[in-house]
């Protein structure tokens, strides 16, 4: 037959459309047209098909007019995962394969010059797509993205190194001949675990951000570290990961779709947080997503893990300040002319800064240089409405020498991770997630506060000046307090504690 019809998927943001790949052999002037909307590497897939059906000792019909349309034309399509339906659809066309076999299949992969297959972004949201779109169809994939894509439970999936194992498959049998071979499946990956987290037992001293850390963990809320170069600021974050729970399995698959979607996701690292710690030159764009195609940013790549923001005054302000919306929503929207994406950003935010420009704003070791104006000017690079933003503000001071010399201290991460996983369990069975994520109109009926704590918050906020907003972080994290103490109602040493690490700057 003269047209073939093959099935893959393009990529829109987290969504993977089916695209139909026509392929029409006629007479007339040879030519290779490819339309529907294809961006330059689509395009090249004329050259890279062509060589690696060559290369394979395939026909390639050089004296046809060859016609490959990528339906429906108005969506756009980009990468090379489209290299594999073409040749197969140049093939099927020819009638060098049984194209009535291709019907209940998939394909995505691209190929280069001598016809091996390479790994594609996305496998993930493929996956995940065909899978919900209940079509019951065959994913063929290269052998690593296939073992990205094994990761979705129930799918039918299948694995090839060349083009010329799945051309093998798909060659047409007639009766008394034997049998073709069958694509392999993808072999399991060996995921690795988490016992390489760093412990939190290192940090010698600082029993108070240790304890602004436990509560971070437990209810998912933000933490700003401020404090003198030096004093374990980083240490501290690093060793978040190691308190929090483990990703549910639908945390983990959307976790790892997001990754996959821009090709950072290793399948050894299947169900770990993510710590994201983008460099502080990173753009607006860097962090929170953009340019066309839309590709998510660092905050969604950090989508149920940590982005940890270090030096935080040294990022752009618009940078910074592009972070407000997707930090109180959850969710990011990007939209260009052409189209719109929308990626997950539900990460937990963990920032460090020093208190002034020397860093020794505080400290007892050394005086600090700076005059109050350019105190003032280094911190007014955040913004009220960022600062208002972040639940836990916590000074970390420098340790004596006497402590960093003496033995650890204090508890490991396991015994910490415990009363986390505790208080998560209280807040799952009370309202179906984290404290942070407590809308205000949950406030009054989960919090449950005692009607003396009540008049204590009150009075804090009215002398402090809060905002509304500032106001319902403290009742967030307060309930996170009563949790780690299992306590059903919220008392005034609940309050207090939370009033206390909601600290204002150092200077101000």
């Amino acid at each position: 037959m003269s047209l073939a019809i093959v099935h893959s998927r393009a990529l829109l943001g987290l969504q993977a459309p089916e695209v139909t790949v026509e392929v029409h052999l006629a007479n007339g002037l040879p030519s290779f047209t490819l339309v529907g909307l294809a961006d330059t590497e689509v395009k090249e897939a004329r050259e890279r098909v062509r060589a690696a059906l060559q290369h394979s000792g395939l026909d390639f019909p050089h004296n046809r007019r060859i016609t490959v349309n990528l339906a429906p034309a108005d969506l756009p399509k980009e990468g090379g995962r489209f290299d594999l339906p073409i040749a197969l659809g140049i093939l099927a066309a020819a009638g060098h394969i049984d194209a009535a076999a291709l019907d209940g299949l998939e394909f995505a992969g691209e190929l280069s010059l001598a016809g091996d297959l390479r790994p594609v972004r996305g496998a993930l949201p493929m996956a995940l797509a065909l899978q919900r779109s209940g079509r019951g169809r065959t994913l063929v994939l290269p052998r690593r993205s296939a073992e990205e894509a094994a990761l979705v439970p129930g799918l039918a999936l299948r694995c090839a190194d060349h083009l010329d194992e799945i051309v093998e498959a798909l060659q047409p049998v007639e009766p008394g001949d034997p049998p073709t071979p069958v694509l392999p499946r993808p072999r399991p990956v060996e995921v690795r675990e988490g016992a390489g987290l760093p412990d939190l037992q290192d940090v010698r001293g600082q029993a108070a951000a240790k304890r602004a850390l436990e509560i971070a963990a437990a209810g998912r809320h933000s933490l700003l570290l401020v404090g003198p170069p030096g004093t374990g600021k980083s240490m501290l974050a690093q060793r978040l990961a190691g308190l929090l729970p483990p990703l549910s399995e639908e945390e983990a698959l959307e976790s790892a779709a997001v990754l996959s979607l821009a090709g950072r996701f290793e399948p050894a690292d299947w169900a770990r947080r993510v710590l994201r710690s983008p460099h502080h030159s990173a753009s607006s764009v860097a962090l929170v997503g953009g340019g066309s195609p839309p590709r998510p940013g660092e905050i969604s790549l950090a989508h149920h893990g940590i982005l940890f923001l270090d030096e935080l005054p040294e990022f752009p302000r618009g940078a910074l300040e592009a972070l407000r919306e997707p930090l109180e929503n959850g969710r990011i929207t990007i939209s260009r002319a052409a189209q719109q994406a929308e990626f997950p950003a539900r990460c937990q935010l963990v920032a460090a800064m020093n208190p002034c420009p020397c860093g020794m704003l505080g400290s007892t070791a050394k005086p600090c240089r700076c005059t109050p104006e350019a105190v003032q000017r280094y911190q007014n690079k955040l913004s009220g409405p960022l600062l208002d933003r972040i639940d836990l503000r916590v000074e970390v001071l420098a340790i004596p020498p006497e402590e960093l010399t003496g033995a650890p201290d204090g508890e490991p991460s396991r015994a910490v991770a415990e009363r986390v996983a505790e208080a998560r369990r209280r807040q799952q069975a009370r309202q179906g997630g984290s404290n942070a994520e407590l809308d205000a109109g949950q406030l009054n009926e989960q919090v449950r506060a005692e009607p003396e704590a009540t008049r204590f918050l009150n009075t804090a906020a009215s002398r402090l000046g809060w905002s509304g907003r500032s106001l319902h972080r403290v009742l967030r994290v307060a309930r996170t307090i009563a949790d780690l103490a299992e306590a059903d109602t919220l008392g005034v040493v609940h309050v207090a504690e939370a009033i206390q690490l909601r600290r204002a700057l150092p200077g101000r």
